[in-house]
């Protein structure tokens, strides 16, 4: 009897090993298929950009769950072990569980990790300002962001010299592209209103593979994470493809209802400097107009558009969007002044609403009163952002000097309101730079 015992025993045993070694390579089966460490992804081509962006896509330094999707962290978040196989454990995970840890692991991280998407033009003297405002983004972003940047040949080298100086940063990549529009009307549309401030009109067109896209002016300061404003892509409804914020919040001093020769949404029309946009949507959709009976989709409405209102625009391509959303107002999501906010809601008086209840989301330093001296609280925030450096400890120590140089505005219209310059930006800090990790 005891000699069946020790073969029933034995047996066990040997089932018990090759079942484990099963498991092993099942496991390691499945990394190999997951991709490993997340690779960056590669730039979008443009249709008529022959060969697509210049400048492949950098950034993604050392590793980490946000830069890297593929590795899991879970074991020192759930006291999971990492399987490995388990006797080759590493020393900084525990070691509990190993048997169960891998299914639920990869059934885990199967779940791709969302990456935002930003886009900028830059051409003639905006560099400077360009890597202000991805500095600012990247402070307070918790999503991987993507970066796609349309800047003249010229540009480039300053740019590449300066972002891949940024390769430490884990959730950081960049591609860099040419400055393009349609072969037929190019001189066109690269003159209309500042140069190649069109571009952004082609954005569907060439980035062909990216669902969803924040266009962004070069004057642009986020305060707070760009993952926030990416989230009102969540509420859009079913018809809306793109999002912007009002051109003035006051009637008596908006210019599209006082002085525009042509359609405007809404009551003062919409400002494109901070533009959310569902490309998918918009290369789908068939648009209404005044020029045909019948609907054009986004590559066909554009050119016809400039041709009947060119002599009746003053603000290039935001006089175009203004157009088509007059004809199609289902299609855009209206945001507050606050994720847009510019001189025009305090030189002569705050009328923000929003930005004084809960302050500044994004300031948009237009009609260039970051260079100058007409709008000092707007410079002084810029100068502050320019200046800081990624350190954490230089970004907690960034507001009390800018606080201090806000109060010497209190002299202009918007220098008298200069709390709300700071008080979002502080949250932001606060909740990125001040709490422990588990409490942000």
């Amino acid at each position: 009897m005891r000699r069946y015992l020790r073969v029933v025993v034995l047996c066990l045993a040997c089932g018990f090993c090759s079942l484990l070694y099963a498991f092993s390579q099942l496991a390691v089966s499945l990394e190999e298929g997951a991709g490993g460490g997340g690779g960056k992804p590669q730039a979008a081509a443009a249709s008529w950009l022959g060969g697509g962006g210049r400048g492949a896509a950098r950034g993604a330094g050392s590793a980490g769950p946000a830069a890297h999707p593929g590795r899991s962290d879970r074991c020192k978040d759930f006291s999971l072990c990492y399987w490995n196989p388990y006797w080759m454990l590493p020393s900084d995970v525990c070691g509990m569980n190993c048997f169960w840890e891998a299914a639920f692991r990869y059934s885990v991280k199967a779940q791709p990790v969302e990456r935002m998407h930003l886009a900028v033009v830059a051409c003639g003297e905006r560099l400077e300002e360009t890597v202000t405002m991805l500095k600012s983004a990247l402070i307070f972003s918790i999503k991987p962001l993507q970066v796609h940047i349309f800047a003249e040949d010229q540009l480039h080298d300053s740019f590449k010299g300066i972002l891949d100086n940024w390769s430490f940063l884990q959730t950081f990549n960049y591609s860099l592209y040419p400055i393009t529009f349609p072969s037929e009307n190019a001189a066109e549309w690269k003159k209309l209103f500042k140069p190649c401030a069109s571009q952004r009109l082609f954005l569907p067109l060439i980035l062909k593979d990216v669902d969803s896209l924040l266009y962004v002016d070069t004057d642009i300061l986020f305060l707070r994470p760009i993952d926030d404003i990416w989230s009102l892509l969540k509420k859009f409804n079913s018809t809306q493809i793109a999002a912007m914020a009002p051109e003035h919040e006051e009637p008596r001093i908006g210019w599209y209802n006082r002085f525009a020769r042509h359609p405007y949404y809404g009551k003062t029309g919409v400002n494109s400097g901070v533009m959310l946009m569902n490309m998918t949507r918009m290369r789908r959709k068939y648009f209404k107009n005044d020029m045909t009976a019948v609907r054009l989709r986004w590559g066909d409405i554009l050119m016809p558009l400039l041709k009947k209102y060119k002599l009746n625009i003053t603000w290039g391509d935001q006089d175009l969007l203004n157009i088509v959303f007059f004809h199609n107002p289902e299609s855009l999501f209206v945001f507050p002044c606050q994720w847009n906010y510019r001189p025009d809601h305090c030189i002569y008086g705050s009328n923000c609403r929003e930005a004084e209840e809960e302050g500044i989301f994004i300031l948009h330093g237009n009609r260039g009163v970051y260079h100058d001296d007409k709008q000092p609280a707007f410079r002084a925030v810029y100068e502050a952002l320019r200046n800081c450096s990624f350190e954490d400890d230089n970004i907690r120590s960034l507001l009390k000097p800018l606080e201090l140089e806000l109060q010497k505005t209190v002299h202009t219209y918007c220098g008298k309101s200069y709390k709300i310059f700071i008080k979002q930006l502080a949250k932001s800090i606060q909740d990125r730079y001040t709490r422990p990790p588990k409490e942000r």
